[in-house]
């Protein structure tokens, strides 16, 4: 899998280090699926604190989770930094990062400033010491590539998103009075759903699909300039937001063109993959980036009109399923592969194949589970809205698959290591 990138034992991260943010990030998205199946419908409304609970349930949630025990392991892998002491690194993110999101979600629901101030606090004592030294290693990097490139703009639009977070809760609070809450709140959104997230995945994208399933290469200038235009753009939608309103949705709505475009691009390139074969992580693949592609072109409506509930919902339901498909494709890639690797760069006899770690049949039936999960909620948003507390049920259902085989990999290395055999090498005189 990543024979290719040269990545050692001394590069990589402890295995504890990834599958500890997997694990939380699927135990998050536990609680985000026993929140809509309480909920209901009044969950899907982004206005009401029933929303952004679950809203940051997923993104704070989830998808920080997965995506930060994602950096661990491929910088190492796709830029060649290894971070220095990583286990301390990941433990001092993580739990602030997990009593501010706890706090946060806390102060959507009782409105208290105090919370909120509290909770920024947290997250940023979590998420800017790891997001700066991260970007900073990239930023002495002396040979980018596309990916690596990529990453560190991402992590620039993370930097932004939770200094604006700062910047909102201080409205909220009354300490200042400069900036429009509305204004900020849609360039929150961008930065978050656009510059961080997608751009991450897309940094990826650039050589984990070429990798993965032989493809051929995303066209180099492209792969060059996209990172830095995304960002740039909402980077101005944020000046706009402060100046000059009526750009605002201009600026956000090409960053999401671009955004589709790189879909549709990659769609693309796994059509011409060169393995026959397709196993569950290519479909995963290939629904998340229909979906971003549907979602994006449904954002750049929605920027110049008032979409209705159903498409609103619509929009949300797209654009969950495209980053959780890339998070399950990630996963039954990663933690398969770091428990061979571990396990057999430490000598062991008994090391399991990929194949034994989560076999191809267990990720299909996640598929399965992932699509009935997408297709109940968008028959929630067109026909039946009590539809989303099975929805609900089904999400729960979904993240309890894939925390058991996350599980399972973990308890799988701790058993070789406890009663494996290693090779035994003859000293030499």
């Amino acid at each position: 899998m990543f024979q290719n990138s040269g990545l050692s034992l001394d590069q990589a991260p402890p295995i504890s280090v990834v599958l500890r943010f997997f694990l939380a990030g699927s135990l998050w998205g536990i609680a985000a699926g026993t929140w809509l199946l309480l909920q209901g419908p009044s969950a899907l409304n982004p206005a009401a604190p029933q929303g952004l609970i679950l809203t940051h349930l997923l993104t704070l949630g989830v998808m920080l989770s997965f995506m930060l025990g994602a950096l661990f392991q491929m910088l190492p892998v796709l830029a060649g930094i290894a971070l220095k002491d990583p286990v301390t690194l990941a433990i001092r993110s993580q739990w602030p990062i997990l009593f501010g999101t706890i706090l946060l979600l806390s102060a959507f629901g009782s409105g208290s400033s105090t919370l909120y101030l509290l909770a920024v606090l947290l997250l940023g004592v979590g998420l800017l010491p790891v997001a700066w030294r991260m970007l900073r290693r990239l930023y002495l990097l002396r040979n980018h590539s596309a990916s690596s490139r990529g990453m560190g703009f991402a992590l620039y639009n993370l930097l932004l998103l939770v200094l604006l977070g700062f910047w909102m809760v201080a409205l909220l609070g009354g300490w200042t009075f400069r900036g429009d809450l509305l204004a900020l709140r849609q360039v929150h959104l961008g930065l978050g759903l656009l510059g961080w997230i997608a751009l991450l995945i897309i940094a990826v994208s650039f050589q984990v699909i070429e990798m993965f399933y032989v493809t051929p290469p995303y066209p180099k200038p492209y792969a060059r300039w996209l990172p830095s235009l995304v960002t740039g753009l909402l980077t101005l939608e944020l000046v706009a937001a402060l100046n000059l309103p009526a750009l605002q949705p201009w600026f956000e709505s090409l960053a999401a063109f671009l955004v589709g475009i790189h879909a549709l691009l990659t769609l693309r390139r796994l059509s011409q993959r060169q393995r026959p074969l397709a196993d569950a992580t290519v479909w995963f693949w290939r629904v998340g980036m229909g979906a971003l592609a549907a979602a994006m072109l449904l954002w750049i409506v929605g920027d110049f009109t008032t979409l209705s509930i159903a498409w609103s919902e619509t929009l949300y339901t797209l654009y969950a399923a495209f980053a959780l498909s890339v998070v399950f494709a990630m996963a039954y890639k990663i933690v398969p592969f770091l428990t061979w690797f571990h396990l057999n760069a430490q000598g062991y006899f008994n090391a399991p194949m990929m194949h034994e770690v989560i076999h191809p049949r267990y990720a299909m039936r996640h598929l399965s589970i992932h699509l009935t999960t997408l297709f109940t909620a968008l028959f929630a948003a067109w026909t039946t809205p009590e539809l989303w507390h099975l929805t609900g049920a089904l999400l729960l259902f979904s993240f309890a698959w894939i925390a058991l085989a996350i599980y399972r990999a973990w308890h799988r290395y701790l058993e070789v290591q406890t009663s494996g055999e290693k090779f035994e090498f003859p000293s030499m005189k």
